[in-house]
């Protein structure tokens, strides 16, 4: 998430086309994406325009979720209130619809190295 804000910051709003079906060829399926860390990236300047890059990737992915089944995955260390503290209600909303949560306990030991 945190590439995603800053390809915006370069790019503008090809980047929001990029993870949507705005992209490349109109007759292909748009691509299943994993966004990694959903909630450290910060929100986007683009010559002025302050934008939520994530919440309107997920907003936009949402339409296409309902319209054409496409997969979203995301990761994340956010719980509930904090996702509609961050991207709003119906972005919360949205994600328990289109994804399946698993939580795990905090006393879970980290096995990442």
């Amino acid at each position: 998430c945190r590439e995603v804000a800053f390809e915006f910051l370069s790019n503008g709003t090809d980047t929001l086309f990029r993870y949507t079906e705005k992209w490349g060829d109109r007759n292909k399926r748009p691509k299943d994406y994993c966004f990694d860390d959903l909630g450290l990236e910060s929100k986007s300047n683009y010559f002025g325009n302050n934008v939520n890059v994530m919440r309107e990737i997920i907003l936009s992915r949402y339409d296409l979720y309902v319209s054409r089944g496409l997969l979203t995955h995301f990761t994340s260390n956010l719980n509930a209130s904090q996702i509609a503290e961050m991207y709003g209600n119906e972005v919360r909303s949205r994600l328990r619809e289109m994804c399946n949560i698993i939580s795990f306990d905090a006393s879970i030991e980290d096995n990442r190295k």
